[in-house]
């Protein structure tokens, strides 16, 4: 399976004034991450997911995730996790589209990114006001790398 996802800065104080859903605790930790590929564990919600990511070409990468029984991602994450990621997640539908908007916690505080996963590199789609600067292709807003700073 492909992933093709852009990945956006976003402005905190037009993000702010929004009226948003309900969002869903994230917390995650990666078993092993290269370049090559990525192994991550992800507690979202009440569901645990092992997910494996191929190597990053511009804004598309091989993914496969598989939802697996949520002690058992609790687990994983108490053996093999040293270093994990917390966030809130939100959904956010702007013009038929599903934007994923998370919110870091901890040492990653104030750090807001939105991501749309579209069919194709060539799709056009809107951009919401409180979207900025594209950061698709700068791995140091890549999650595997954002988790060195937890």
């Amino acid at each position: 399976m492909k992933e093709i996802e852009y990945k956006f800065l976003v402005d905190q104080e037009a993000w702010s004034k929004l009226d948003k859903p309900k969002p869903t605790l994230i917390v995650q930790g990666y078993i092993s991450k290269s370049v090559e590929s990525t192994v991550r564990v992800r507690i979202k919600g009440e569901k645990g997911y092992l997910t494996i990511k191929g190597k990053t070409e511009g804004i598309s990468r091989s993914e496969f995730e598989y939802e697996i029984p949520l002690n058992e991602a609790e687990e994983m994450i108490d053996l093999f996790i040293h270093k994990y990621i917390n966030k809130h997640r939100y959904e956010v539908i702007v013009d038929g589209k599903t934007w994923e908007v998370d919110e870091f916690h901890g040492k990653l505080e104030g750090l807001i990114l939105a991501e749309l996963e579209v069919e194709s590199e060539e799709e056009s789609f809107q951009k919401p006001d409180w979207v900025t600067k594209d950061v698709s292709t700068d791995p140091q807003y890549f999650n595997a790398v954002l988790i060195d700073k937890c």
